[in-house]
């Protein structure tokens, strides 16, 4: 008798709020006995702003105040995932007893895979957002902590979503790429030999230099479609200080986060007499250059780069990007039906889905783990 367990279809909710801590996504998601899926509907709730000033200073290394600020925190992030799934079910119009999960990332604090020393000893990655409030609150089985599990296995814990873009998107036609362009950019690379494996791996800054820059020097939260930078030049003295990063040179698999890229990482490379927007430029160019350089050096074959992410919104990147990565196509995965600012969440409703068969949700050639293993905690209704 085959006893291999087998996902619940239904419907699943995701929510995940990135490194950009620009607000809390919620992806209504059916998935069906084939292990098909489609986005129902979907939600973004924006952070607080005090709220999110904090967030940001804590995921960019800053140091906690106390326990208590950390375990008040905890649940306030906890409530704000709780009420974002409860405002996406009353505009789909649909009931709390309709849906079979959740499946929360929270918010990231740390991720420190090489350990808090970077000497390899005791590792981790931490992700706050008490999934014991958000099940109380929605009375929805809730599954979170995706992360640790991973990690625990000699894996970095990211990226979580190359099982799903492979399910979704690759094709034996071509080989192909998903770019998530988010705070932090990263790549899942979908050969189209069958026999090839699916890999990913963090790039380095996508959005949070340039969001962070532009917050200093406009007031305003992003460059919205490339406009500051667009309004000056790539500073290439600059850019060659930037690319002399090691972490850039580093092999997959790789991960990174804010704590690492943000403007205390930025100010020592600046000679302090450049204008503004020719540093706005640069680090755009600076994104498009690292993750360009990443494909040609692991899928140089890429005919296609599907991008999601709040990246796929500044025209001026997607352009660099397809300057820099020769015969090939970049384009938003909206070309494919899918969402660019909701596929992330809907890993997270897939990943639950998985959990609760005790199905694997991570892939070792992907985060380096030892082997596949089951990702999250439930916490029921």
């Amino acid at each position: 008798m085959d006893t291999t367990p087998n996902p619940r279809p239904g419907l699943y909710i995701g929510l995940i709020s990135g490194t950009s801590v620009d607000g809390i996504d919620a992806a209504l998601v059916a998935f069906d006995e084939d292990g098909g899926c489609e986005l129902r509907a979907g939600h973004t709730r924006p952070w607080p702003g005090v709220l999110r000033e904090r967030l940001v200073e804590l995921g960019q290394g800053g140091a906690a105040r106390s326990l208590d600020e950390i375990a008040t925190l905890d649940v306030q992030v906890g409530e704000h995932f709780a009420e974002a799934a409860r405002m996406l079910l009353a505009e789909a119009g649909v009931a709390p007893g309709d849906i079979v999960a959740i499946g929360s990332h929270g918010q990231t604090v740390r991720h420190r895979p090489a350990g808090a020393l970077q000497d390899g000893c005791h590792p981790f990655t931490w992700q706050i957002g008490d999934a014991h409030v958000i099940a109380e609150r929605t009375g929805i089985p809730t599954v979170a902590d995706f992360r640790r599990r991973d990690v625990a296995a000699g894996g970095h814990g990211a990226p979580l979503l190359p099982a799903l873009h492979e399910a979704l998107l690759r094709t034996a036609d071509e080989d192909r790429a998903v770019l998530n362009l988010g705070g932090i950019a990263n790549l899942t690379l979908l050969p189209g030999d069958a026999e090839a494996p699916v890999r990913g791996f963090d790039t380095g800054p996508a959005n949070c230099l340039m969001d962070a820059w532009c917050v200093r020097h406009t007031g305003h939260a992003y460059d919205a479609e490339g406009a500051f930078a667009a309004s000056g030049h790539v500073d290439p003295d600059l850019l060659a200080r930037l690319l002399d990063e090691p972490w850039f040179a580093a092999p997959p698999p790789k991960s990174t986060g804010r704590e690492q890229f943000h403007l205390d990482w930025l100010t020592p490379r600046l000679r302090g007499n450049e204008r503004p927007e020719d540093v706005q430029a640069t680090l755009l160019e600076l994104t498009a250059c690292t993750v360009a350089d990443a494909l040609m050096a692991t899928l140089p074959g890429t005919r296609r780069v599907l991008a999601c992410g709040g990246g796929v919104r500044n025209p001026l990147l997607l352009a660099r990007l397809g300057a820099r990565i020769p015969g090939a196509v970049v384009a938003s995965t909206a070309v494919h039906g899918m969402d660019p600012d909701l596929i992330e969440a809907m890993g997270f409703a897939w990943l639950a889905r998985q959990a609760l068969a005790g199905l694997p949700g991570n892939l070792p050639s992907v985060s380096g783990a030892r082997g596949p293993r089951v990702l999250g905690v439930v916490h029921p209704a």
